[in-house]
């Protein structure tokens, strides 16, 4: 349960990063309200996976399912670039989220 718990918190990871972006510096109350929310979840979800799942595994792949989430979203809504490094780099960061899981103690 610990690394569904992981995603879910990695995935409202996501969501507060978009959701900074779109408050347009905490100025649109919506989006500042999502924020909060999808902190908040995150920060809960992230607790209750490090219950059952070394901290510094579930930090590194926290922040990679957020870092990787992110850029994906970047990509799509705002047009960031996808050139052949930066997309050559997030792969090996999700093969380093991947080795975390598989690989690490649990």
């Amino acid at each position: 349960m610990g690394w569904f718990y992981l995603i879910v918190a990695g995935l409202f990871e996501v969501g507060f990063t978009t959701s900074l972006k779109f408050s347009d510096n905490f100025s649109n109350k919506g989006w500042t309200l999502l924020f909060f929310l999808c902190i908040s979840a995150s920060f809960y979800f992230l607790n209750r996976a490090i219950q059952n799942i070394p901290m510094g595994t579930a930090y590194a792949v926290w922040t990679g399912i957020g870092a990787v989430g992110t850029v994906i979203v970047g990509i799509v809504l705002f047009k960031e670039p996808s050139d052949f490094w930066r997309m050559f780099f997030i792969f090996l960061l999700i093969g380093s989220i991947l080795g975390l899981k598989f690989f690490a103690p649990q």
